[in-house]
């Protein structure tokens, strides 16, 4: 059974993120998430930090949480990789090369055992995790 929650987890992430992307491509200035999820608004406060999306705001309604999330026009891609494979520090760098455009350009997400964040921060902290997704 946790198998399918795990699976239900990533196609929730999974649609939030093309969600994201779809109304980048757009144009738009904001999306609106449903429903919304721990996982997502941790990936989302990476995006923010890293100045790929604005502000995010997550509404209550009665069925299901949902999210606001304001678009600055900053994102090229972004999506889940599935399965989320387990990746030692050593594997870091190998994952950057083969998903991002450039070294210079974009975060890994994973979730470790000290919560979820880019590579970046993995990498200052000395963990490896599983990795969720990325954003350039």
């Amino acid at each position: 059974h946790h198998k399918l929650f795990n699976m239900v987890r990533i196609s929730v992430l999974n649609d939030a993120l093309k969600s994201i992307l779809n109304a980048e491509k757009l144009g738009r200035r904001q999306v609106l998430i449903r429903p919304s999820s721990k996982v997502i608004i941790k990936f989302l406060q990476v995006m923010m930090r890293h100045g790929y999306i604005g502000e995010f705001e997550i509404v209550d309604d009665r069925r299901s949480n949902k999210i606001v999330v304001e678009l600055i026009g900053r994102i090229n891609k972004c999506g889940v990789i599935s399965p989320r494979f387990d990746i030692t520090l050593e594997d870091l760098e190998r994952w950057i090369t083969n998903l991002l455009p450039s070294r210079q350009f974009g975060y890994l997400i994973l979730t470790t055992s000290a919560g979820i964040m880019d590579h970046e921060e993995a990498r200052k902290k000395g963990t490896g995790g599983k990795i969720l997704g990325f954003v350039y």
